[in-house]
């Protein structure tokens, strides 16, 4: 008996771990990795966009999981955005540039 409920645990246990991730955004700084280096957000991934058809399978996410992009201006995540949505990413979306995302991200902090 204690090793159906076993099975049964794991089961529902990977299908609960499974819903989590997919509901954590991924950020993707698609600047070049020069620009990564200079600066940029916490947790952020860096694929630039020109190698984001190439390089996107290395992060194993499923095409459900919201993609947070950023460039320094926002026309480079508006590629990489074309190029993801074109693979069968549905959740993906262009948050623009790096400098005025450090500054939200700023004054969120001060707010709270």
């Amino acid at each position: 008996m204690k090793s159906i409920f076993t099975v049964i645990f794991l089961l529902f246990s990977s299908v609960l771990f499974a819903e989590t991730d997919n509901s954590k955004p991924v950020w993707l700084d698609v600047r070049t990795a020069e620009e990564y280096t200079a600066g940029h957000i916490d947790s952020a991934i860096n694929i630039p966009h020109t190698e984001i058809a190439q390089r996107i399978a290395e992060l194993d996410l499923d095409k459900a999981t919201p993609i947070v992009l950023y460039c320094k201006s926002g026309r480079r995540a508006g590629i990489a955005l074309e190029t993801l949505t074109s693979m069968g990413y549905s959740q993906v979306t262009n948050e623009g540039g790096y400098e005025a995302i450090k500054q939200k991200l700023a004054d969120d902090n001060e707010r709270q």
